[in-house]
């Protein structure tokens, strides 16, 4: 009988040895092959972000905007920073398709003004409270009722509009922030370390639940479906908490980063 160990260390083998030879030489036909490697990744994370979008919007076109971010990964990829390929390549995925659902504009204009307006709201309140606000207190101060603003914050995680990558001012993706950086230039090693301090600090926190769906969907890479059946909610409930989490953090980090 085959050791299915052994299957998995040979491929191991044979990638490693593509990434040397496209590093040593920059070959074309080496970085195909990456690239075709790593085309799984794409689907995945298209698929996670899509569960996310409204369904208007078809997984071949999240595939296809997600190609170019996973080619612009193997073209920019550093090993020698301490970060895993897959990391790395997730987040330029993910943002590749954020940049394109934005640049084809797709989200309705009241959809984007609603999304700011609960982002200054949340800004304002945590600011005054010194503490995350409840959806309660938040419902409050936008004068909506609670159900109104969790249908509010359904239609802006519908909208594609939360990107974890803009958690920090200069939109430092979370995947180089949470890695072991092992960078040459010692201060760009502190500014991460820092960086990545500030973020976790930032997600501790959050209260338990907002937290939980945080951490089961970026560190876990848990699907919103999957997070839902071990919180015991609806998808969308899911989706509304993961919204006003991330809108919560991008304050936060924004006012932590910013000069």
């Amino acid at each position: 009988m085959t050791d299915p160990t052994q299957g998995r260390e040979a491929t191991t083998h044979a990638i490693d040895a593509l990434w040397r030879r496209f590093r040593g030489d920059g070959d074309a036909a080496t970085r195909d092959g990456l690239i075709l490697h790593y085309a799984p990744l794409v689907k995945y994370v298209a698929g996670r972000l899509g569960s996310g979008l409204r369904r208007a919007v078809d997984s071949e076109d999240l595939i296809s905007y997600g190609t170019f971010g996973l080619i612009e990964a193997v073209d920019r990829f550093q090993p020698e920073r301490g970060l895993r390929f897959e990391t790395y390549a997730a987040a330029r995925i993910r943002g590749a398709i954020i940049d394109e659902l934005r640049r084809l504009d797709w989200v309705p204009r009241r959809v984007r003004a609603r999304c700011r307006q609960v982002q200054d709201g949340i800004a304002e309140l945590e600011h005054r409270l010194a503490r995350t606000c409840t959806e309660e207190e938040l419902a409050a101060h936008l004068e909506l009722g609670v159900d109104a603003l969790r249908e509010t914050l359904a239609d802006i995680a519908a909208g594609g509009m939360l990107a974890i990558e803009e958690l920090t001012a200069d939109g430092t993706p979370i995947g180089e922030l949470l890695a072991d950086p092992a960078a040459e230039d010692p201060g760009a090693a502190a500014e991460s370390n820092e960086l990545r301090r500030m973020l976790l600090d930032t997600v501790a926190s959050l209260p338990d639940r907002d937290r939980t769906v945080v951490g089961l969907y970026y560190f876990e890479a848990m699907t919103l479906q999957q997070i839902a059946a071990i919180l015991d909610v609806t998808e969308s409930r899911v989706s509304q908490i993961h919204a006003k989490a991330v809108l919560s953090l991008r304050n936060r980090m924004t006012m932590a980063t910013r000069p």
